[in-house]
């Protein structure tokens, strides 16, 4: 196929903050073409993996593009803790790092705008949220409001907890799934609850 042919096939994608080569491989093109484009200025290499539109701009009301660059830099990577709370609306603290959480074992390091935190249960409470137009692996309201218990200060834990059970309507937290979580992370969520909601 021509590189001009796969251009085409790219617009989707191109008017997006960023997308991986996994993206446009399910559009039918190839990393090596990808390569191609960064080399000749039709596309910006962000990371590896991760590409954008030589000439795009962010918007102003775009918040999120760091966070989607990190997420996708992180293979099998996951926004957690703090990120997660951002994201969610449930903490006033403005994340240093974007905080992505990966299984035990994977050698991925820390770095100073990448916060890595290994968990041992990955899947639980692992969903897909769309920000800003490209979709993003990020644990769900619930699972991060039990590790923030867990992992981060109380004072921070029980402000995201506040936060979630005043949110109303179709959003509405799933006290049912918050309990489940709990039980499983081995964390007693039942005393905050009981003093948030009686």
């Amino acid at each position: 196929m021509r590189p001009k042919a796969c251009l085409i096939r790219l617009t989707p994608l191109l008017t997006k903050p960023s997308f991986t080569t996994q993206e446009a491989k399910n559009l039918g093109v190839p990393a090596a073409v990808l390569s191609y484009y960064a080399k000749t200025g039709q596309l910006r290499r962000i990371r590896h993996g991760v590409y954008q539109a030589a000439d795009y701009q962010n918007p102003e009301a775009f918040r999120w593009a760091d966070l989607i660059e990190a997420a996708h830099s992180i293979h099998g990577g996951v926004i957690c803790l703090i990120s997660a709370l951002a994201v969610y609306d449930l903490t006033e603290e403005i994340p240093r790092q974007h905080w992505i959480g990966i299984r035990h074992g994977t050698s991925v390091r820390s770095n100073r705008q990448i916060k890595i935190v290994r968990f041992r249960d990955l899947d639980l409470g692992k969903t897909e949220i769309e920000l800003e137009g490209t979709r993003v692996p990020i644990f769900d309201r619930e699972r991060t409001i039990i590790d923030a218990f867990r992992l981060l200060s109380r004072e921070t834990a029980i402000k995201a907890l506040k936060a979630a059970l005043a949110i109303g309507g179709k959003n509405r937290t799933d006290l049912r799934k918050l309990e489940s979580y709990a039980k499983k992370l081995q964390f007693d969520i039942s005393p905050y609850l009981l003093s948030m909601t009686t």
